[in-house]
């Protein structure tokens, strides 16, 4: 008796199939988690950014929520989930690339507070940095840091290297 290979491919088992919509609709959770303003910036179809719009404006955990996050799951079996996730990745900044940037600008920063010449690469990265407000919390972070106060203009720093990365700075060669 001789076995015969099938050269088509098995379907899926029914616990598989299940597991993955089950992962989809989890997806679909973090996404209705988000804020409306980020998830404009994900590229979705129109009936499901719809749905995820209803579950956002449903106030109470009650079965309507539920069926709606089914529906969200079923919709989400229709879409390509890999940019979906990659989207969602940088929306919620764990990128590695979000990452990166945010390590560098704090380098950037740590590099100001030990040597005020670093000002001079500031203004290079990022011509419309105010580089007077710059040079003023440097001076009132290093004050800070030396009377032990919470530091607050320390993180001013950051925030504002932050911004002027934002709106369109050069990228520092590496």
């Amino acid at each position: 008796m001789k076995l015969q290979l099938d050269d088509e491919p098995r379907t899926p088992s029914k616990t598989r199939r299940k597991r993955d919509m089950e992962e989809l609709q989890a997806l679909g959770e973090a996404l209705a988690g988000l804020p409306a303003e980020r998830l404009k910036k994900i590229d979705l179809p129109e009936d499901l950014r719809e749905a995820l719009g209803m579950v956002q404006r449903m106030s109470r955990q009650d079965e309507a929520r539920r069926r709606q996050m089914q529906y969200i799951g079923r919709l989400m079996r229709n879409v390509e989930d890999q940019p979906i996730r990659a989207a969602l990745a940088g929306a919620r900044g764990d990128s590695a690339a979000d990452t990166a940037r945010l390590h560098r600008l704090e380098r950037l920063r740590d590099a100001l507070l030990e040597n005020e010449t670093a000002l001079h690469e500031i203004a290079t990265l990022y011509p419309d940095v105010d580089s007077r407000r710059l040079r003023s919390l440097r001076r009132a972070a290093l004050e800070e840091k030396e009377r032990n106060a919470p530091p607050r203009n320390y993180r001013a720093i950051f925030q504002l290297l932050k911004e002027a990365d934002r709106d369109g700075g050069k990228p520092r060669p590496e």
